[in-house]
């Protein structure tokens, strides 16, 4: 076909491409810090008794579940300002993907607390705790280890999701290799190294999550 591999010209910007990966590493750990906040106190309105916690919780979930990511990233940028709502494309980007993370976590949550034997919650009534201390030593940390394979799954699809931040014009990995491409025209070239730091990081994540995991294992 007459094309030759040339990687030359995307290695003296491999620079480029990895300031973008610290960027989309960013944006995945701060955005599923605050949509694990999301998720928890969504789940505990779910679980609520009480409808006017429950129904806003529930019609959060299904909103934000329903609508493709890409619709709700650019509704932010580019539908809020016209509300006088304005923010940064990092800071546009990072709010919708928390909320975006938060309404997934809130179902991980849910599920973890409502895994959490009643027996456990009972034993702690009787010998004298309150129903803070029983959520907050018993409830909580075993929800947490119930739930951490599912978090480990979200943060690094959510890594993964950063790629759709190049459509507002974030400064992430994929925005850098569209650079790239453009400046160069190594287009084969360009995306196989983009895909392999891609590859390479969530690999490196999920071996990490996995020791995690492991070690806060409950012994069995």
């Amino acid at each position: 076909m007459g094309y030759t591999l040339n990687f030359s010209a995307v290695w003296r910007s491999f620079d480029q491409l990895l300031m973008g990966l610290a960027l989309s590493l960013g944006l995945a750990f701060v955005a599923i810090t605050i949509g694990c906040v999301l998720g928890l106190v969504t789940a505990f309105g779910l679980l609520s008794k009480r409808g006017m916690l429950r129904h806003p919780a529930r019609i959060y979930v299904t909103i934000i579940r329903n609508t493709p990511i890409l619709v709700l990233v650019l509704f932010t940028f580019f539908a809020l300002p016209q509300l006088g709502i304005r923010l940064g494309k990092i800071e546009s980007f990072v709010a919708t993907l928390a909320l975006y993370s938060g309404a997934y976590l809130a179902e991980v949550f849910r599920g973890g607390l409502l895994a959490v034997p009643n027996g456990l919650k009972e034993a702690g009534l009787a010998i004298g705790l309150t129903q803070s201390q029983i959520r907050n030593s018993i409830v909580m940390p075993l929800m947490l280890r119930n739930v951490l394979p599912s978090l480990s799954s979200t943060l690094i699809s959510l890594f993964k999701d950063t790629s759709l931040a190049a459509a507002i014009a974030v400064p992430e990995l994929t925005f850098e290799a569209r650079k790239i491409n453009v400046e160069t025209f190594r287009v084969i070239e360009t995306w196989i190294v983009a895909s392999c730091l891609y590859v390479a990081t969530c690999s490196v994540l999920a071996a990490l999550l996995r020791r995690l995991e492991r070690r806060m294992s409950i012994p069995r």
